[in-house]
């Protein structure tokens, strides 16, 4: 009798256990997470070794979609140099592998050698992509994302772009947009932080 209590006591406590955490508010992701992902449209772009790129080669990975160019003088080496830090930390949360894409919105002075060499300098697992405004407009704005066209004659420019990141599953869909953290005299970029926590979310 005193065993049956026991187990009685042990079988009420995990309940009661239980009940209480399904009651606990669980943690939310601040990114926007798209229930159920969203699909992407057909794209034809270059990746940074010449290859054609289309809506397959972003499957079987996780992928890190940022809008920049080799030009940019602070939003995108400061976003790429703060996403080499933490990839890492994202890989733990997958077999999967993580990618970052750099998306060139200066098609104009982004050559694919250009990209190549660029993305090189932050490591393998970042790629550098491109492609003419028909085909890249339409892509970028697609994915809920902007940038500036500047015009045909100008050499000398910066280009105004979207420093959002968006997430794209194995399967190749959207699957959520990390926004921006607008913060007083700082260079408006994502919060990092956040963003390992809301992917440890998504991806575990």
């Amino acid at each position: 009798m005193q065993k049956f209590l026991i187990g009685l006591v042990a079988v009420l406590a995990l309940a009661g256990g239980i009940a209480i955490y399904l009651l606990l508010p669980q943690p939310q992701a601040k990114a926007l997470v798209y229930e159920p992902p969203r699909i992407i449209a057909p794209f034809n772009l270059t990746g940074d070794d010449g290859a054609a790129l289309q809506n397959q080669a972003l499957e079987g990975q996780w992928t890190l979609l940022f809008t920049g160019y080799t030009f940019c003088p602070d939003i995108c080496p400061t976003t790429m140099a703060q996403l080499k830090k933490i990839l890492p930390e994202l890989q733990q949360h997958t077999e999967a592998p993580v990618k970052v894409w750099m998306i060139s919105v200066d098609p104009q002075r982004d050559t694919v050698q250009r990209l190549a060499d660029y993305a090189g300098f932050f490591g393998e697992e970042f790629y550098g992509v491109r492609a003419e405004h028909p085909q890249l407009y339409p892509f970028v704005q697609g994915l809920g994302l902007m940038y500036s066209i500047p015009d045909v004659d100008e050499t000398d420019y910066l280009v105004n772009h979207s420093a959002a990141i968006i997430l794209v599953n194995p399967d190749g869909n959207l699957q959520a947009i990390f926004k921006t953290d607008h913060q007083p005299g700082q260079i408006p970029t994502v919060n990092m932080k956040d963003l390992v926590s809301d992917f440890s979310l998504i991806a575990d």
